[in-house]
């Protein structure tokens, strides 16, 4: 196989939006940072990451191709991507699209929602999805209101008078009138049910909600779908919560017991088990990028802090998905504070291991690293089995190949720095 298709990886970005469906990771969106301006990456690309071989892919899209945005909220239900909300040049939006990533004819074509019942959120971004029964459920965000649809949920940040350009009109609603925009935090819950194409807006019918807040992050366990942190106006926050999905009850701040993380946002939350959240990096009250992992016992309520994660892949504005055995599959973000430096967006693959790997997965790798020696056995084993062990070798050639090239890059960088401080 060419150094070139064992080195291919999809462009560095933060913002984006990951998801898995079956053997593969899809990743859309999202923008980079170039001599201080944000490039919003190609809306009609997606990058599928085989899980078994490990080989990038990118495939070339079609249809009602979405804004090129970040900031947008990304779902997977029964092999479609959700792709709702995000921000651009153009400012804030709060339009939904889909593709069917299982199309059998290999092309992946968006659609935009535009036949639905019910209202949609405001336009917005940095929110979050809680998936449950074919319901997207989307939660807060930062975004923009009217002056007459000002409510509790929302916690101001600024207002002004504008008279709205045409294209914000079209991907607002917003009339050809001056009016009083006000920007700022959203606490609100909205539910979009892919089976009947409606909007809703669910009555809460008890407990205490979060603060309004935007770049946290949220996972589903049960019937519960739980957020943690996030930031409003300079605060960020540490809190968890979660809300029952069939009662329409908040639980109000769940007291814990023992340590807690660090407040932050632009972290990411991952259920992987039935009691179990996994929580990676983002960025500290003091705007410091974090590389800590975290375990939460939903049962116990207990954080428990891994020590044995790398310190020196700080990530924030990632996205992070569970793969086939349980194992975290971090990709992208940048390890810089965003708000201020925002110069180290990243493309490799941070992987996770939460629980040991079955016994055939770990025989699998054992002869994928050692195929040089076995090689005179690999063939003799059986068909299927043969293609999963071919998968493998493909796997740990693509990543010895992927870190060798990384080492040279680092050692040129160094001895570049070494002559120029001559």
């Amino acid at each position: 196989m060419a150094d070139s298709q064992l080195f291919c990886v999809a462009e560095e970005r933060s913002g984006h939006c990951a998801v898995v469906d079956g053997n593969f990771l899809y990743v859309w969106g999202g923008y980079v940072s170039i001599e201080d301006n944000e490039v919003y990456l190609p809306n009609d690309e997606i990058w599928t990451y085989d899980i078994d071989s490990g080989l990038w892919t990118m495939h070339l899209m079609e249809g009602e191709l979405p804004t090129s945005m970040s900031g947008s909220c990304g779902a997977c239900i029964n092999g479609k991507l959700y792709v709702f909300g995000g921000y651009d040049d153009k400012g804030y939006s709060n339009r939904l699209y889909f593709v069917n990533l299982r199309a059998r004819d290999g092309t992946y074509v968006w659609e935009k929602i535009t036949s639905f019942e019910g209202q949609p959120p405001t336009p917005r971004d940095k929110l979050s999805c809680w998936v449950y029964e074919d319901r997207l459920i989307y939660f807060g965000g930062y975004g923009c209101r009217r002056h007459n649809e000002l409510q509790d949920c929302f916690d101001v940040h600024d207002a002004s008078w504008v008279r709205p350009p045409e294209l914000f009109i079209a991907q607002t609603g917003f009339c050809m009138r001056e009016e009083q925009i006000f920007w700022g935090w959203h606490n609100d819950v909205h539910v979009f049910d892919t089976k009947t194409q409606n909007w809703l807006q669910p009555e809460i019918k008890g407990g205490v909600p979060p603060q309004p807040r935007a770049a946290h992050t949220c996972a589903v366990l049960g019937n519960k779908g739980y957020i943690f942190g996030g930031r409003v106006l300079q605060t960020r926050m540490n809190d968890l919560h979660y809300l029952n999905l069939d009662t329409w009850t908040w639980s109000g701040r769940i007291p814990i017991n023992g340590e807690n993380p660090k407040h932050r946002s632009w972290h990411t939350l991952t259920a992987i088990a039935d009691d179990t959240l996994f929580l990676f990096g983002g960025l500290s009250a003091d705007n410091t990028p974090l590389s800590d992992g975290w375990i939460h016992n939903v049962i116990t309520n207990c954080w428990k802090q891994l020590t044995h994660l790398p310190k020196t892949k700080p990530r924030l504005w990632h996205t992070a998905c569970l793969g086939k055995e349980n194992e975290v599959m971090v990709f992208g973000g940048s390890k810089d504070d965003l708000l201020s430096l925002d110069t180290g967006h990243c493309n490799d693959l941070l992987i996770f291991q939460t629980q040991p790997y079955s016994l055939l997965r770990s025989c699998l790798d054992c002869i994928g690293k050692n195929a040089i020696i076995l090689e005179s056995q690999v063939s003799l084993l059986p068909p299927k089995l043969l293609q999963q062990v071919l998968k493998k070798i493909t796997f740990w050639t693509a990543a010895n190949h992927r870190e060798e090239q990384r080492a040279q890059k680092e050692e040129k960088e160094k001895k570049c720095q070494w002559i120029s401080s001559d």
